[in-house]
């Protein structure tokens, strides 16, 4: 299967990077390089551009895609977790431009032997990484009935996760939950049927919660943006694609936080912390796509971009 994905935003996304012709840019989630393509063309002899993925079939696609600009293009098969060690293995100190997209790939979700879907039977899996052992069968099967509704609470946001986890538990006992049918039957059991007939995939949630659980996700995301910000440039911009609230909650509290990290008690007449500011959040509210793009390309419905501009010392 070819790997495809339309980058969502892209247009945005360029625009926010404020791209300097000679400058280094840095894409922790290339994916099939959408984004990566469109900043490499803004980019003269002088410009760099590292590309950053977990995904083995995404570095392979995005190495395709980017082979015109290949005396400016380093690509490390990485989590953007370890984008500071990468760069340190590079010898770059500082870089003007940083984007990530947090969102699963077209590819990831079409390709069904993935396990991403929740619309084939297919064996459970949702590794971003293949090089891992641990898969959404593990979770699945070995988490204890507490730790799964509390996941699918937390991070599937799902008002019915303990009939879910409880579900779930009664399932794996009768043999192992072997694939997304199966784990997709034991969710619609656990839905009340009037909320199945209106809402949408009653597995959706839970597919989510698992998903993030496996990759770590918002924990990466809370571990790295401060690191990011630091490794930027003065006018060097971080701009961050999020898909759903937990992530974007978790981009603007730490935009937030850098823009002002000043902890003294608001009564304090003047600021004994000694916090500066790392840089501003350069659009108050975040950038979201057109009516036209939504049309175009369903899965850019809940699509936010922020953006955070580094300032001096």
């Amino acid at each position: 299967m070819e790997f495809k994905h339309r980058s969502v935003l892209l247009d945005e996304t360029i625009e926010s990077l404020n791209i300097k012709p000679n400058g280094c840019y840095v894409d922790g989630t290339l994916g099939g390089a959408g984004h990566a393509y469109e900043v490499c063309k803004h980019l003269n002899n002088e410009g760099r551009f590292i590309g950053i993925d977990q995904d083995g079939e995404a570095i392979e696609a995005a190495k395709k895609r980017l082979e015109p600009f290949q005396d400016k293009v380093t690509i490390v098969r990485s989590n953007y977790v370890d984008m500071m060690t990468v760069l340190d293995d590079l010898g770059i100190e500082k870089v003007d431009g940083i984007v990530l997209d947090l969102g699963v790939s077209s590819y990831q979700l079409d390709n069904a032997m993935r396990g991403f879907t929740y619309r084939e039977d297919v064996p459970l899996d949702m590794r971003m990484d293949q090089r891992k052992e641990k898969t959404a069968k593990n979770i699945v099967n070995e988490y204890s009935e507490q730790e799964l509704y509390r996941i699918i609470r937390d991070y599937g946001e799902d008002k019915f996760a303990k009939n879910i986890a409880k579900h779930i538990v009664r399932g794996r006992q009768e043999k192992p939950i072997e694939t997304t049918g199966e784990l997709i039957e034991l969710i619609k059991a656990a839905i009340p049927m009037k909320v199945r007939a209106v809402g949408g995939h009653p597995a959706k949630k839970t597919f989510q919660a698992i998903r993030i659980e496996l990759n770590g996700e918002l924990d990466v995301l809370t571990r790295s943006i401060d690191a990011m910000i630091e490794r930027l440039n003065p006018g060097g911009r971080l701009s961050i694609i999020t898909f759903h609230s937990l992530e974007d909650r978790i981009v603007k509290n730490k935009f937030k936080e850098n823009e002002n990290p000043c902890i003294c008690p608001p009564e304090f007449p003047v600021c004994v912390c000694k916090r500066k500011p790392k840089g501003k959040v350069v659009y108050r509210k975040p950038i979201l796509p057109s009516d036209e793009e939504i049309k175009e390309n369903k899965r850019s419905k809940s699509a936010k971009l922020r953006v955070f501009e580094r300032i001096g010392e």
